[in-house]
């Protein structure tokens, strides 16, 4: 146990300290953040690949009291270093990705160029490394019984963890907060593509039961129909039809109620930061008009935990990087909230 006696919670936050300013060391901790420097895949604006250090600046400015878990970090939260190696992997195939997705924006026939198809391979190839990388580092940690939070990254770096809590848990389900479904198969033929994530862990991971997704705006029809099609392992709450459901006087107290029915006992929460309201969040990869004030999806949250639903994982992922930081200001409030939440019995 870490001697905390001489730690005072409320003196500014120590950069010689873990995130959020606190004393504790990864084998004390019971709750450790993995970053995972990564945005090979992203189609639009960059910079979430070193959202983990931002963050991590920005949680030394977080206030330690939480009135809805007062004290639940003497418990210990500790964030593992950003793994550089795989950050300088992140950057050079972030540039071939860059070719790619530039040749193929113009008509182009990847197929025809010798080029373009090493390109492709080695992007997926690489996305298979980080994928299983981050599956062995999450393995270690739950087999130390720790609970393991990701930090993004783009929101293709969710699936190593969901493999391996998959290990531990045979029937369990995904909130996700998000502006895009995420459920297209091979986006710009990058198998392992942010835009895939949930595709991908519903294809490839039985024991994901249910996905319920909650503040999509952006989608295709083939995500549409994918949808309709799921035998009702997917319920999507679409932001176009919450909105218009309190425009015309329901409370979001009682839509909070239909979501959380919809999830089963025991859920990973995958929160992608471009679910919420773009003022909040301008610099995320993608980022879509419309979306939720943080405190409506906190108020998820409390609810979900007061409804007695086990929590085992969460990620908080694309997180970008913009010229006063205040999308990691956003995200480092968010991942002390849902870091207190899990960890409160």
């Amino acid at each position: 146990m870490a001697d905390i006696s001489n730690f005072n919670p409320n003196d500014l936050g120590n950069p010689n300290n873990n995130i959020f300013g606190l004393p504790f060391t990864e084998e004390e901790a019971a709750l450790v953040l993995l970053p995972v420097p990564w945005e090979v895949t992203v189609s639009y604006g960059t910079g979430t690949a070193r959202s983990a250090e931002h963050i991590f600046n920005a949680s030394l400015q977080v206030d330690l009291f939480d009135i809805d878990a007062p004290d639940v970090w003497k418990k210990g939260f500790y964030m593992l270093p950003v793994e550089k190696k795989l950050l300088s992997k992140s950057d050079y195939l972030r540039k071939e990705a860059e070719l790619y997705i530039d040749y193929i924006s113009k008509g182009e026939n990847p197929d025809q160029n010798k080029f373009m198809c090493k390109n492709l391979k080695e992007i997926n190839e690489g996305c298979v490394f980080m994928n299983n990388w981050v599956y062995e580092q999450c393995k270690t940690l739950l087999n130390k019984n720790k609970f393991v939070g990701l930090i993004g990254g783009d929101h293709s770096t969710t699936m190593g963890y969901v493999k391996a809590i998959a290990e531990k848990y045979n029937n369990f389900g995904i909130l996700q907060i998000d502006a895009h479904c995420d459920l297209r198969e091979a986006y710009e033929n990058f198998t392992y593509s942010h835009a895939s994530i949930m595709y991908n862990v519903l294809n490839e991971i039985s024991q994901v039961k249910k996905l319920v997704q909650v503040g999509i705006r952006d989608y295709s029809d083939t995500e549409y129909n994918y949808i309709k099609n799921s035998n009702n392992r997917v319920t999507t709450f679409f932001d176009r039809d919450i909105k218009h459901r309190i425009y015309e006087g329901e409370i979001w107290k009682n839509i909070v109620t239909e979501i959380i029915d919809a999830l089963p006992d025991t859920i990973y929460i995958s929160f992608d930061i471009d679910g919420l309201d773009p003022k909040l969040c301008p610099n995320t990869g993608t980022p879509v008009a419309g979306g939720f004030e943080v405190e409506q999806i906190l108020y998820l949250f409390k609810k979900i935990k007061e409804a007695n639903k086990k929590i085992i994982g969460f990620d908080v992922v694309e997180s970008g990087i913009g010229e006063n930081d205040w999308d990691s200001n956003v995200a480092a409030r968010i991942l002390w909230k849902m870091c207190n939440l899990v960890m409160k019995d």
